[in-house]
């Protein structure tokens, strides 16, 4: 049990305020009270009221509500004693115990550790501007970072003997067993840290936790290149990001977060301006950030907040934004992604093109979805019909993943403009995604389990060169009879077949006829005959023979010939009319305006050839 006195006195100096404030951003509201974003449910109109005066929290949104310790065990989950314990530790008050005979974490042990974490954190600040600091000091140079920046962020050196904290710490009072739980040495009695560069790693309250480390010998005897403090009583790395205690007051009062992936690229946003700049540490960004962070961006609203991620322009930085995508319903804000052109960090950027480029990265940010369909999609020939139609099916499994399904219609239309197809065809492929997800998640469905349900594209089926196309496929019905009247009455066509190519044929059988009968040479033979000579494939030979005893609509006649290969015609200029407008739909004027202009002339030319082919048309078919 712990002493009433020494729990009041842990009441009195734990101001609530202060407590809740390092998870929740709170602005001043009336009758003395504070206002934010509950912590404890999803919200985008701020429902959650601190009392300092009473020392009371209430949430009028979901109820929630207490003294500060209720506060400490909701949102740590921890048990009261806990709550007790750790607030007590960060008011500097040593509690006492009445004796139960229950095992128990060790008094004090939280306050402990952040004293050792903080002389430590001393130490390698000393050590970086020592002698044999020197290759640290080399190494931030060599990243454009000098004194200044190293003093602002706190930066040090682990020397690499292997005692040298150990010892140091000793001589402050510590030993060795809380410096192990501290993560500061290892069970061996080694240093954790040999020979790299530290960063300390804050709370919102500028406690240090922990550290990373960054390796910068070759001989370094720990293989990663980055290593952070073990799991602690004060250090959980899926709860903390390194830079939070510079960028907190920040973040709530711009209502933005911009996400990177290292250390240095930390230092190089805030050191151009971009400070509302955090990383994960020693691990992917995940839910339990993005809680965190949702909370200190204040309102919610989506309309006034970002989360603004930068990725490399790798395939690397492809997969995590996809990740993140998928995870996305956790923000409530407008997310977005940042990626130079060049693929290079903040980090880099900074170095090669200077601090105006870094905010200039950032301002030039493009929404996370249009960025993850742009990706998706790049691998597709979008200048061909079937090019469009495998991209959208590649990209439909990423809107069908969306909770929200209110963002779905946008995202859509946003896919239907970046492929260059029409919304309700992209909305029906869609469709058919979800449905193929719906019957695989069935309990009734014959599936593998979850990884089936997720899996990439089946592998097409390999099919014959030739196939028999169908008599009755309406969308060839042009096609079949050209070839039947050219089968039937060569001599009505001009000696170039009325200008029909190869091309104005789709179906892969009906272009293999065709070129055998451009190919078909005289001679004493007929001409059906001769022109199965030419290709002497079964499946054409019985095309041949089904086109020479189908009935013929009406008499053949040269007018009726020409009619055919215009409509013909006419279905090649549609589709070359669709493709340009697919062109023109991805091409944006003012960026390439010459290219834009040529595209628009070419497709007035074709409007005009197609009216005076399906003028001659007219009469096919009847």
């Amino acid at each position: 049990m712990i002493n009433p006195e020494d729990l009041e006195t842990v009441r009195e100096r734990s101001r609530i305020e202060e407590v809740v404030g390092a998870y929740v951003t709170l602005r001043r509201g009336g009758g003395g009270s504070l206002t934010g974003l509950c912590p404890f449910h999803d919200e985008k109109t701020a429902s959650f009221h601190v009392t300092p005066a009473r020392g009371y929290y209430h949430c009028f949104g979901c109820g929630e509500g207490g003294d500060v310790f209720d506060f400490v065990q909701k949102i740590s989950n921890v048990t009261f004693s806990e709550a007790v314990e750790y607030l007590a530790d960060r008011c500097g008050v040593q509690l006492r115990y009445s004796d139960t005979g229950t095992a128990r974490v060790e008094p004090g042990l939280r306050l402990r550790v952040l004293e050792a974490n903080k002389a430590a954190a001393e130490f390698f600040v000393d050590q970086l501007m020592s002698a044999s600091g020197l290759p640290g000091r080399q190494f931030l140079d060599g990243r454009g970072f000098d004194k200044d920046a190293a003093i602002t962020f706190g930066i040090g050196f682990a020397p690499s003997g292997g005692h040298e904290l150990r010892d140091h710490l000793r001589s402050r009072g510590f030993n060795d067993a809380e410096l192990v739980k501290a993560g500061l040495i290892r069970e061996q009695g080694w240093d954790f840290f040999q020979g790299r560069v530290l960063w300390p790693i804050r709370d919102a309250g500028k406690s240090v936790l922990g550290f990373g480390a960054r390796k910068i010998f070759d001989d370094d005897r720990m293989p990663a290149k980055y290593l952070n403090t073990p799991e602690t009583v004060v250090y959980k790395k899926s709860q903390v990001l390194y830079g939070l205690d510079l960028a907190r007051t920040n973040i709530a009062k711009k209502n933005q977060v911009v996400i990177v992936e290292g250390y240095t690229d930390v230092m190089a946003c805030h050191l151009s301006g971009v400070d509302t700049a955090v990383a994960s540490c020693g691990t992917a960004f995940g839910e339990e950030h993005a809680r965190l962070l949702q909370r200190m961006l204040g309102t919610g609203e989506v309309s006034g907040g970002e989360v603004i991620y930068t990725f490399d322009g790798d395939a690397a930085g492809q997969a995590a934004a996809l990740k993140v995508f998928k995870g996305d319903h956790t923000f409530g804000s407008q997310t977005y992604v940042a990626v130079a052109r060049n693929g290079l960090d903040p980090c880099d950027v900074r170095l090669a093109d200077g601090e105006a480029a870094v905010r200039d990265l950032v301002a030039n940010r493009e929404p996370l979805y249009r960025f993850v369909m742009r990706n998706v999609i790049s691998g597709f020939d979008l200048d061909r019909a079937d090019g469009r139609l495998a991209a959208v099916r590649a990209a439909a499994p990423l809107v069908s993943s969306i909770r929200d399904h209110s963002l779905v219609l946008g995202y859509i239309r946003e896919l239907a403009k970046l492929i260059g197809m029409d919304p309700d065809e992209v909305r029906r492929e869609v469709k058919a995604d979800q449905n193929r997800r719906a019957h695989q998640t069935r309990p009734d469905a014959h599936t593998g389990g979850e990884a089936e349900a997720v899996a990439g594209p089946e592998t097409p089926t390999p099919t014959p060169t030739l196939r028999s196309p169908s008599p009755t496929d309406r969308r060839l019905e042009a096609e079949r009879g050209t070839l039947q009247l050219i089968l039937r009455a060569p001599e009505l066509f001009s000696d170039d077949w009325n200008q029909l190519k190869i091309d104005d044929f789709t179906d892969s059988a009906y272009q293999a006829l065709f070129a055998a009968v451009l190919a078909a040479e005289d001679g004493p033979s007929s001409w059906t005959q001769r022109v199965l000579q030419v290709n002497p494939e079964p499946v054409l030979e019985q095309l041949v023979i089904t086109l020479a005893v189908e009935p013929m609509l009406r008499q053949a006649t040269a007018s009726y010939a020409a009619e055919y290969a215009a409509l013909l015609r006419v279905q090649t200029v549609a589709r070359a009319i669709s493709e340009l407008k697919s062109k023109l739909q991805r091409t944006d004027p003012t960026a390439d305006s010459v290219a834009y202009n040529k595209m628009f002339a070419r497709l007035v030319s074709l409007e005009s050839e197609r009216k005076v082919l399906l003028a001659v048309a007219s009469g096919a078919g009847s």
